[in-house]
């Protein structure tokens, strides 16, 4: 069986790079670069609406609301109050979580 190559990708144009080189059809870099940001719109505007972005064998993404709080200024052990806010969450798919 033959050994997978894996495509690591830090960056936008790392990852433009790797959708270029890998997806059967020869792709110009701006037709590659237009794959890319699409890709990211789609899971930005699902996030948005707060809906649940489930692909299969990744993983999901999710809004998640934080309630308010106390915290501590480090530098002068006053206690403040941080308001409540909404952040993105992101749970592995279990085939992925193996991987890790």
């Amino acid at each position: 069986m033959a050994k997978k190559v894996k495509l690591v990708a830090v960056t936008k144009n790392d990852f433009v790079k790797a959708i270029k080189e890998n997806v059967g059809t020869a792709l110009t870099n701006d037709q590659a670069k237009n794959v890319y940001d699409v890709f990211t719109a789609i899971i930005k505007d699902t996030v948005v609406a707060e809906r649940k972005l489930n692909l299969n064998g990744f993983g999901t993404f999710k809004v998640t609301n934080r309630k308010a709080r106390n915290g501590v200024n480090p530098k002068t052990r006053a206690v403040i109050k941080i308001k409540a806010s909404k952040s993105v969450g992101f749970k592995p798919a279990p085939t992925f979580k193996k991987e890790l």
